[in-house]
């Protein structure tokens, strides 16, 4: 499993709550477990002091998106080392699930479950994921999403450092807004370019001097 993979873990707890739209699914143990995934041991440690715990990474990690999204890349950086240092990993090669054509175990490296609890397993495994994100790609790839009022967070993996959306729904939607919106005022501009309702006539006499 590369590394890099366990970025997402982050992108999802993130975008487990919508502040714009006063939104959040993270509200249950079975909430929190599904971020794991059904196959993850660590899930089945989670416990109602979880949720809570999990609501607290979520907002510092939407910090390190939004400093990143803001332009200010040390201070993402700075918000990111904060939390590997509170919470550190373990990694262990590992040759599970991949064989090469010969049968051999294929080594990579792999992020062990943390021992104490949940949270601190799923935090580690969501930060060190964005610093190998962020130190092989850069923090102008950490974004949010344009879309308002969605904000949701991704991950920009386009070769030309383009993306501006959290999906292609959200950019669909906001391409027919910026196309309504120049719809808009071309019809405004259309208005005040028309005729103030004079007629020629009228004009013309408007214009001609009266006799004395």
């Amino acid at each position: 499993m590369e590394l890099a993979y366990y970025s997402d873990y982050a992108v999802r707890l993130v975008n487990t709550e919508e502040p714009a739209r006063s939104k959040d699914s993270l509200i249950s143990v079975e909430a929190v477990r599904e971020l794991f995934g059904a196959s993850s041991q660590m899930a089945r440690r989670v416990t109602d002091s979880d949720v809570t715990r999990f609501r607290a990474v979520r907002a510092r990690l939407r910090a390190v998106f939004t400093a990143a999204d803001e332009g200010d890349h040390t201070g993402a950086v700075d918000l990111l080392n904060s939390l590997l240092l509170e919470f550190p990993v373990s990694p262990q090669i590992s040759g599970h699930d991949y064989l090469d054509d010969e049968g051999r175990p294929r080594w990579h490296m792999h992020l062990a479950d943390h021992p104490s609890n949940a949270t601190a397993g799923y935090a580690a495994i969501a930060a060190m994921g964005l610093a190998f994100h962020l130190t092989e790609f850069g923090a102008d790839r950490f974004g949010l999403c344009q879309a308002a009022p969605c904000r949701n967070a991704y991950l920009d993996t386009s070769t030309n450092r383009s993306r501006r959306y959290c999906s292609d729904r959200c950019a669909t939607r906001a391409n027919v807004a910026a196309y309504r919106a120049r719809k808009r005022q071309e019809a405004e501009r259309a208005d005040l370019a028309e005729p103030t309702g004079l007629t020629a006539e009228t004009s013309h006499a408007s214009t001609t001097p009266i006799d004395r």
